[in-house]
């Protein structure tokens, strides 16, 4: 359901002066101290953020793609470990339950969601299956009306907060592909199921990763996403939301280009070499239009394809091409911005080195560029011999 024109503004208008006035100034908190303080979770509870996509029905505020990639450009201004929160109660988390969903797992789950009481947690990556789906070792074995299921999952975003785990197993050991494979919904504290250490990471410190360790984890078979019918049945679901987090994370990477693009603009017209403010030096000059450049074009490729997609055309080549140019694009734009501040982009103060380490991981998570451009050929050739 789309926002009146009047009601989108307001919320964007909101949004942004959250950004700047509220989390801007708790980035560099946040990376010391590896977490967000509980204050700062509250108040985006209150804002809504944990519910932007989640149906109005459910207690979110049911934007559609375009309205929410705007919210995302916005939310991009600021550290990426504030988007991570809520990104998976927004999308990978909750849109299965939201399409595939039973009756009843939808009201027991996107409510809870959407307020931000409960966390989604998105439990596929394993030690030894990333990209390749059809090595997932994570078993489901049926026990009457349950399963019981084993395997450690890797990587896994927000695991040591969640209340709610979408655990993908593969009930049929039969199986070497996708094929097989079963999307269960397990929540925190259940028997068997445990949270490994936090992951030290690169960047994007105060986002938490870890393994989720199931050891003679039994839950019902109404778990599966969508229930017992939907058994096998669980990557088909995965596939049906990656058009949107892809958008997502798009828009994500164009948030964090334009304010990186800021950053080195004020510094360039500040600093002076050689008499004047090195922004008058034309190579520099040229690392700001190739960035500014580069990131209106990436605003404009999903703007456009989150139009196609509310209007209902299939867009997953496009949102593949956005999360391929998007995330590389603001790797070139935070090297730039390091180039461009000298010395002082190397150093902690300026926060650009902070931004040219977390940006790194948009090239991993949400699909490798390696597999954004198998998908896209792929796309190509089945396209070409219809």
């Amino acid at each position: 359901m789309s926002l009146d024109p009047e009601t989108l503004k307001q919320f964007l208008e909101t949004l942004d002066r959250f950004v700047r006035e509220r989390l801007v100034p708790h980035e560099a908190q946040v990376a010391e101290e590896d977490r967000i303080p509980s204050g700062l979770v509250a108040e985006i509870r209150e804002m809504g953020l944990f519910g932007m996509s989640i149906p109005e029905e459910f207690g979110g505020l049911g934007l559609t793609m375009s309205e929410e990639v705007s919210a995302a450009f916005v939310l991009g201004q600021t550290s990426p470990v504030f988007r991570s929160l809520v990104g998976t109660n927004n999308g990978i988390g909750s849109q299965g339950i939201i399409i595939d969903g039973t009756p009843e797992q939808k009201a027991a789950y996107l409510p809870k969601l959407a307020s931000g009481e409960m966390i989604a947690s998105f439990a596929l990556t394993e030690p030894e299956a990333g990209s390749d789906a059809g090595s997932l070792r994570t078993s489901a074995r049926r026990d009457g009306d349950h399963f019981i299921l084993n395997g450690t999952k890797r990587f896994i975003t927000n695991a040591p907060h969640a209340g709610l785990f979408t655990v993908f197993a593969r009930t049929d050991p039969t199986s070497k592909t996708s094929a097989g494979v079963t999307a269960f919904l397990v929540e925190a504290g259940t028997p068997g199921l445990s949270i490994g250490a936090i992951d030290k990471k690169m960047g994007q410190k105060g986002s938490h990763t870890a393994d989720v360790i199931l050891e003679d984890c039994r839950v019902p078979a109404t778990a599966i996403i969508g229930g017992p019918p939907r058994e096998g049945q669980g990557f088909k679901t995965a596939m049906k939301v990656l058009d949107r987090g892809r958008l997502h994370i798009s828009a994500v990477c164009v948030g964090a280009a334009e304010r990186l693009i800021r950053d080195s603009l004020a510094y360039a017209m500040e600093r002076k070499q050689f008499g004047e403010p090195i922004a008058e030096k034309q190579l520099i000059q040229a690392m700001l239009a190739d960035s500014r450049t580069e990131a209106f074009a990436a605003r404009c490729m999903i703007e456009e394809t989150a139009r196609r997609k509310d209007a209902g055309a299939k867009v997953s080549t496009e949102a593949a091409c956005c999360k391929m140019f998007a995330s590389e694009m603001v790797g070139r734009v935070a090297d730039r911005a390091v180039q461009i501040h000298g010395g002082a982009g190397y150093v902690e103060e300026y926060g650009i080195e902070r931004f040219y380490r977390d940006v790194r991981l948009f090239r991993i998570y949400e699909g490798t560029t390696q597999i954004q451009q198998v998908v896209i050929a792929r796309n190509m050739i089945r396209d070409a011999s219809a």
